[in-house]
């Protein structure tokens, strides 16, 4: 199945080489969405001839990175879209396990989790991210009777017909809660594939106020209970419908 690996980034100059260097190991396919990064990740993706960009202005979110990484997908003709952070945390050696899920064709969401299996030796993930993801997956599970063991990883393969099916418009770090309740009324078909826990610069911050975990929690359950209380979805929309990204070819 044509398969997109997506790689959202906002500065990321000092990852960006190698983590491109061990995606090309496994597939061609590559899109990176830049999202408005003012270090040296423009200047370096104009040298990597061989992979798409999409670059946004100014920076929109994680959430709208994967959005645009959709409807790309969409629009070229791709099956499925396989998202990976740029930050060191995903390790690209493990796109052969996605490749291997996305053929045995029995899910629409194949998600990574660091907590699925406890026999690795992985690293420690800061306190407050834990227990935040902990306690979101738990209220996940019982509203939407989900069974998630980690639902705020990142690595993700996303069959894009599936996609198409979602009104997907929340552009931050929120946007799991939107996804995992959009994706369970549609009953999209959801596994979880083990992925190591990779946490090498715990100096890492988020942006502005959802820094603090209080603040990020709150923010998190706002856009929970919103998508909760949302007007029936959109539903199959035409993928070339809606205005395609135009991709710079760096």
């Amino acid at each position: 199945m044509r398969t997109l690996v997506a790689i959202p980034v906002f500065n990321e100059a000092a990852s960006l080489h190698r983590v491109l260097g061990a995606v090309r190991r496994h597939t061609p396919d590559i899109l990176v969405i830049d999202d408005g990064s003012i270090d040296d990740t423009p200047h370096l993706l104009r040298q990597a001839r061989d992979v798409c960009v999409l670059t946004h202005p100014e920076n929109r979110g994680y959430g709208q990175s994967l959005i645009d990484a959709f409807q790309f997908a969409a629009c070229r003709g791709y099956e499925w879209v396989i998202t990976l952070d740029c930050d060191d945390q995903h390790e690209p050696a493990q796109l052969p396990d996605f490749f291997a899920a996305i053929r045995e064709d029995d899910a629409d969401v194949i998600s990574g989790s660091r907590y699925l299996r406890n026999d690795l030796r992985d690293d420690a993930p800061p306190a407050d991210r834990r227990e935040i993801n902990r306690l979101l997956t738990g209220v996940l599970n019982t509203v939407l009777r989900l069974d998630l063991t980690d639902s705020f990883c990142g690595f993700k393969a996303h069959r894009v017909a599936a996609m198409q099916r979602l009104a997907l418009d929340e552009p931050g770090y929120a946007f799991p809660m939107q996804f995992w309740v959009q994706c369970a009324r549609e009953g999209l078909r959801i596994r979880e594939l083990a992925v190591r826990r990779i946490y090498r610069d715990a100096s890492r911050a988020f942006p502005g106020t959802l820094d603090d975990p209080g603040a990020r929690l709150t923010h998190y359950l706002d856009v929970l209970v919103r998508a909760l209380h949302r007007e029936p979805l959109l539903r199959h929309a035409a993928p070339c419908d809606a205005p395609c990204p135009p991709c710079a070819d760096a």
